[in-house]
C-alpha cells in the first residue's frame, strides 16, 4: 500500500465485502478516526471513535453492537467532549492491517489495531466511561 489512505479503503473494501453479522467495518472505521484525528476533526467524530474502541476492546462488543451504541449518541443534542490528542496513537495502522492475509490472520490485526490506539488514548478513557454511563449505554 502506498499510503495510510490507501490502506484505509483497501481495509474498509475488505470488511464491506464480506457482510458479517459481527461488522468489523465498524472496528475499522473507529480505529483510522481516532488514529487520523486533528485539530479539524469534529468533537462528535473523535468521540464516536473512542466510544466505539472502548466498546470494542475493553467491552468486546460486536462492530453491530457499537454501532447501534452510536445511534443512541447520535439522537442526542448535545455538546459533546473534546479531548487532548495524543502524540502518539499506537504503533499499528492500516498498512500493517492490510499486509496480514485475508481470513484470521487479518482479523486479528485488526482487533489488535483498535487494542493499539485505544491504548494510545488512555486519558480519555473515564471521559468516554462517563458518557456513555450517563447515556444508559453501559
Amino acid at each position: 500500500m502506498s499510503t495510510e489512505q490507501d490502506a484505509y479503503d483497501a481495509l474498509c473494501a475488505y470488511t464491506l465485502v464480506r457482510g458479517d453479522a459481527a461488522f468489523v467495518h465498524q472496528h475499522v472505521v473507529d480505529a483510522f478516526a481516532a488514529q487520523q484525528a486533528d485539530g479539524h476533526t469534529k468533537p462528535i467524530g473523535l468521540t464516536f471513535a473512542l466510544v466505539g474502541l472502548y466498546l470494542a476492546v475493553e467491552r468486546q462488543w460486536s462492530g453491530r453492537q457499537v454501532q447501534r451504541a452510536h445511534m443512541r449518541l447520535g439522537q442526542q443534542r448535545r455538546p459533546w467532549p473534546t479531548f487532548v490528542l495524543p502524540a502518539q496513537r499506537g504503533p499499528l495502522t492500516a498498512i500493517e492491517v492490510m499486509a496480514e492475509p485475508p481470513g484470521r490472520e487479518r482479523d486479528a490485526a485488526i482487533r489488535a489495531w483498535c487494542e493499539s490506539v485505544w491504548r494510545a488514548y488512555c486519558d480519555c478513557r473515564e471521559t468516554v466511561v462517563s458518557l456513555l454511563r450517563e447515556q444508559h449505554i453501559v
